[in-house]
């Protein structure tokens, strides 16, 4: 059997759509385990495409999984357990800390830059 081949198309609305087929062939239906935290998402659809041989996946985002810290849901192949794809994001306070500081380097070396600039022009003129 060919290798399973998973491509995002979106994520709107709470939606993560991908479309899903086999390298190189055709092939039947997959079977597909998406879990976020070891447990199984509810409400995934996987139907067929518009294109031959191709198959468009839905995964709506569990509202547990909405919370601080970073998560990730899986997807993998359920008849190999080969990993297709993962879905991650940052939310609440680990994101403000990392933006924070992040901003703060940003800063820093735009001043960094500003001095260097000033020192040019007054040494130029």
């Amino acid at each position: 059997m060919s290798q399973l081949i998973l491509t995002k198309t979106r994520l709107f609305e709470g939606l993560w759509e991908g479309v899903l087929h086999y390298e190189g062939t055709t092939g039947p239906k997959p079977s597909i385990e998406v879990t976020f935290h070891e447990k199984p998402v509810a409400g995934v659809t996987l139907s067929a495409a518009e294109d031959d041989g191709k198959w468009a996946l839905r995964i709506p985002l569990p509202a547990d999984s909405l919370s601080d810290g970073v998560q990730t849901i899986l997807i993998e192949n359920a008849a190999t357990g080969e990993g297709l794809d993962k879905i991650t994001f940052i939310a609440g306070e680990a994101l403000a800390d990392d933006l924070r500081a992040e901003i703060d380097l940003l800063r820093a070396e735009l001043d960094m830059l500003k001095r260097a600039f000033r020192r040019h022009c007054v040494e130029t003129m």
